[in-house]
């Protein structure tokens, strides 16, 4: 395991937040990440910890700026953890032109097909390089670790976790991309980073996860969505996941919130209520 540079740190709400680079294994690139250390560690306690993963076109920098989650992180004593959203620098260039693949939109699969596969692994990246990482470097609770996320990270966070319960004791997300095998940007990802096999994509769905009962747990998923999301008709399906849920016996709390869209505006106002979810998670007796 390799260590990491510091790029910069900020004294935050009693705590340090500190945006980090080092070289992944399972990328073979560079790899940002940004934590923020709660006061509680200064003290030489393991503090719980919440991975972030991103959306479309985003980087490890953007909750950490516009979600305004440290002061509240530091009051509940979480360590926060975000990560840029694809490697970069080493998509195929021809191929590389668009927004919702590619750079930024690595959609946390490890790819099997052509030039993405050696670079593209962004599933095993989350739920194992990063988190030893963290373990070794930072005063992480590794028996005490959660994961959410944004957009295609809210994907990204519930496969993660369905997947990995042993890893990840709690789970939640703003406006995911509940179903990406039935919309217009999951297919895309999947079929570039995938194959044309539709058959291997269902590992990286999450209405597929539940319906096949994989990782289902009595801890309950916090969903928040976004009435007013111009992505809401054609793109997130979170009906699909909410149905799959119920018939397999997943517990779910999925928040439909009118008048809101799919941007931070809408996530720093509902941050509050999924750290709180996080906490009573991972600090229960």
């Amino acid at each position: 395991m390799t260590g990491y540079t510091i790029r910069s740190e900020h004294r935050s709400f009693g705590g340090v937040t500190g945006f980090y680079t080092h070289e992944s294994e399972e990328t073979g690139t560079p790899m940002n990440f940004a934590v923020f250390t709660p006061p509680q560690a200064a003290e030489g306690a393991k503090v719980p910890v919440v991975y972030y993963l991103a959306g479309l076109t985003c980087t490890e920098e953007t909750f950490m700026i516009k979600a305004g989650a440290q002061r509240l992180a530091a009051e509940l004593g979480l360590m926060l953890v975000t990560m840029d959203t694809s490697p970069r620098g080493v998509a195929p260039e021809e191929l590389d032109g668009d927004w919702d693949f590619g750079s930024g939109a690595g959609f946390y699969v490890d790819a099997t097909e052509g030039a993405w596969a050696r670079h593209y692994r962004m599933y095993s990246y989350v739920t194992r390089e990063l988190p030893a990482l963290i373990a070794k470097h930072f005063p992480a609770d590794t028996t005490r670790q959660g994961i959410f996320g944004h957009s295609m990270g809210g994907h990204g966070a519930l496969v993660c976790g369905l997947r990995n319960p042993d890893i990840f004791k709690s789970l939640s997300a703003f406006a995911p991309i509940a179903a990406p095998m039935s919309c217009p940007w999951g297919e895309k990802a999947f079929t570039g980073y995938l194959g044309s096999d539709r058959s291997t994509w269902s590992i990286y769905d999450a209405s597929e996860l539940v319906a096949a009962r994989m990782g289902k747990s009595e801890r309950l998923i916090l969903i928040d969505q976004g009435e007013a999301d111009q992505f809401l008709p054609n793109q997130l399906n979170p009906t699909l996941f909410a149905e799959a849920c119920k018939e397999s016996g997943q517990a779910l709390e999925l928040r439909m919130q009118p008048g809101y869209d799919h941007g931070y505006y809408f996530i720093s106002t509902f941050v509050e209520d999924h750290l709180r979810h996080h906490a009573r998670a991972l600090t229960a007796d």
